[in-house]
């Protein structure tokens, strides 16, 4: 002890030491936890990517198995690398900067959405021509809107119910549009993430709306009014008489 008095200093760098090692041993213990937490439900959600994709190509009713084969490989597939991509690229490794176009700031959404768009395009490239190898248009479109769960038939319902009398050339403008939307989003992992693809696709529908003789708010205004109206009166009807 009178070699260490001393050297104070010394017993604070053996102390020191010994926690650093504590702590390290500790911290190796917790991530070895965590990493078999991690591959444990990573096997379970391997399993539900692979039901769904399953699912999904059992309700074209092909009837061929080596076709229904390549196609859950190949979407299960798809599915799950996004997921990995989605959970390896978090908000941090984009800066919490502004929006250039609108000038606010970036937000966790906006962040995640600019992660994972960095994604290889050949992702999505492989997912499409597999598709594309062994099925029709048609059938492509139904495994697309079993990813997107129908919001291209959902929102165009929506455009139809707020445009008066829309054209045939509108609503082609909108379907396209909104099917852009569903090939783009089936590289995003949740459905905050899909709706945010959908709304910049419906962003540009609205756009040509109001470079084309329509007036988007107020369309969308008579109609929201309009549905207040309805439920207003029904809920009147509702009332027993006095």
């Amino acid at each position: 002890m009178r070699k260490y008095a001393k050297k104070p200093g010394l017993i604070c760098t053996v102390l020191l030491l010994a926690t650093t090692m504590s702590f390290s041993a500790h911290a190796q213990t917790q991530a070895a936890a965590i990493s078999t937490m991690s591959a444990e439900a990573k096997a379970k959600s391997d399993v539900d990517q692979e039901k769904k994709a399953a699912e999904w190509v059992s309700s074209l009713n092909l009837n061929d198995v080596s076709k229904e084969d390549r196609l859950k490989t190949l979407i299960a597939t798809h599915l799950k690398t996004i997921r990995d991509w989605h959970n390896e690229h978090l908000i941090t490794t984009v800066p919490a900067g502004i929006n250039p176009v609108t000038g606010k700031r970036l937000s966790e959404l906006d962040r995640q959405i600019i992660a994972n768009s960095a994604m290889p395009q050949s992702v999505h490239q492989d997912l499409m021509a597999g598709l594309r190898k062994d099925l029709s248009e048609e059938q492509v479109e139904v495994i697309l809107d079993k990813y997107t769960v129908g919001k291209v038939a959902f929102t165009l319902k929506g455009y139809q119910a707020i445009v008066p009398n829309m054209t045939p050339e509108e609503e082609a403008f909108v379907l396209t549009n909104l099917k852009l939307a569903r090939e783009q989003a089936i590289d995003f992992k949740n459905m905050n993430q899909i709706s945010a693809i959908f709304e910049i696709y419906k962003t540009q529908c609205e756009q040509y709306f109001n470079t084309h003789g329509r007036n988007w708010r107020e369309m969308y205004k008579a109609y929201t009014d309009a549905v207040k109206a309805k439920k207003a009166a029904e809920k009147a009807a509702a009332k027993p008489a006095q």
